[in-house]
């Protein structure tokens, strides 16, 4: 019988402990269903994904401007890139330290500290003086800043996409796969709103002063609140009970490497081609046409917004037609469609508006459709006591392949040698996950 704890006096209403805690929000008669377990992962990875594109975006519409004015455009557009990589490299150190702190400590402390280290990081860049006033301090610390939200974001691993993959239904793992990826292009979606919004309302030199600090205000907020979302979900004991029953814990780094490093390898290969379009159809367009067109920033980001509602609807088809085919064969596919787009790139980014448009609309769904099945790739060749810290470094080594320095190379490349080589760079990635596919049996078998 559980017991009640009036405060007030006697007409107070009773407060129910411990039954109507957290537990109960997500529990059924102490059973956690994969819905349950994917509110927790949507709500985790939204947050992380709108954070991740306000600092994209102002990666290119901002920092080049006020960080790095005594460069040439195209010049402080790089340098602003080479620091937007620094958390990809950072992420994998970020989820080693954190799963040190895990097991000397809890998992409700790692997140604890996750939250406060990306919480501080981001705020900083929100305060953070011009080059103008502060020279290059303002560049040392923008970059120790983008290192602390990398690593905080290895911090922030839960086990909750691992535990969603283990425990969704047979014959729908596909759909509860591309659930948590969803957040990638909803996180877009609002973030490329917001700076739309404020191009449209603020001149140029409010927005440059003081208007881009608002979206990083937003996304501090929004992280707080997700990060202690999550952290009421895996403390319950519903929780802490299937995570343990899965073995979801962190494994020796040493011993994962030396059992499992060639899953490692695999799992972030896999999905190599669509982390490197991810990037080109979001930052690296958003870098060309500030630079190289006169389009205005703000109608080409309303398309952006289009492609990725597109992209909401081709992760939820990504769902079904897993299901239906396999993981490993949609992954192969997708590589395969990402190529032959890859081949595309110059014809559609130098065919002026519709071939622009083309060329983001296009890309949003296959990234999509690609991207939506991309955690199966990451989860699944693990042996069950590895899988923990296995899917969390292989995401992290997937992302740091794939994705860290895809504007960086794009731009560089296709700004001294032509965008054909844009095409190349994107090809190379299809062709790196179709090899590792044809290797990545276990998955094939798993679905």
């Amino acid at each position: 019988m559980q017991s009640t704890t009036t405060y007030g006096g006697a007409g107070a209403a009773p407060i129910t402990h411990p039954a109507s805690g957290a537990r109960n929000i997500n529990a059924r008669d102490g059973e956690i269903h994969p819905a349950d377990i994917a509110v927790g992962v949507v709500i985790g990875r939204a947050s992380e994904y709108f954070e991740f594109f306000v600092y994209a975006i102002a990666s290119v519409l901002v920092f080049p401007a006020v960080f790095f004015p005594w460069a040439d455009r195209l010049e402080a557009t790089l340098y602003s890139f080479i620091v937007f990589s620094f958390a990809f490299i950072a992420r994998p150190i970020g989820t080693v330290v954190f799963m040190a702190i895990q097991n000397r400590f809890s998992r409700e402390v790692k997140l604890t500290i996750a939250l406060f280290v990306m919480g501080t990081s981001t705020v900083v860049i929100s305060f953070l003086p011009s080059y103008d006033r502060i020279g290059m301090l303002s560049i040392v610390i923008l970059s120790l800043m983008r290192i602390g939200q990398g690593v905080a974001q290895g911090g922030s691993w839960d086990g909750l996409p691992s535990l969603l993959a283990l425990s969704a239904p047979e014959h729908k793992r596909g759909w509860y796969a591309m659930l948590g990826q969803l957040a990638a292009p909803i996180g877009f979606l609002i973030a490329a709103g917001l700076f739309a919004y404020l191009l449209t309302n603020l001149s140029q030199d409010d927005f440059l002063v003081w208007g881009w600090r608002f979206p990083f205000f937003c996304a501090f907020m929004i992280n707080i609140v997700a990060l202690f979302a999550r952290l009421r979900l895996v403390s319950t004991s519903e929780y802490s009970r299937l995570l343990d029953a899965h073995e979801l814990d962190p494994a020796p780094v040493g011993e994962l490497v030396k059992s499992q490093g060639s899953n490692i390898a695999i799992g972030a290969l896999a999905a190599l081609a669509s982390y490197a379009l991810f990037h080109l159809v979001t930052v690296f367009p958003l870098s060309w046409i500030q630079l190289y067109d006169t389009r205005p920033m703000d109608e080409f980001l309303h398309v952006q917004m289009w492609g990725a509602g597109l992209a909401v609807l081709a992760i939820l088809a990504s769902g079904y037609i897993a299901d239906k085919v396999g993981r490993r064969t949609t992954l192969g596919t997708l590589a395969a469609l990402i190529g032959l787009f890859a081949l595309a790139v110059p014809s559609l980014m130098d065919g002026g508006i519709t071939g622009q448009n083309t060329f983001i609309l296009v890309g949003f769904v296959l990234l999509g459709l690609s991207y939506g099945q991309a955690a199966g790739a990451v989860t699944a060749n693990f042996k069950q006591q590895y899988r923990y810290t296995g899917a969390a470094l292989t995401s992290d080594l997937a992302w740091l392949v794939g994705a860290a320095f895809a504007p960086l190379v794009a731009l560089g490349l296709s700004a001294h040698f032509g965008l054909g080589y844009v095409s190349l760079y994107l090809l190379s990635g299809a062709v790196g996950s179709l090899a590792a596919l044809s290797l990545n049996r276990a998955l094939e078998i798993r679905d």
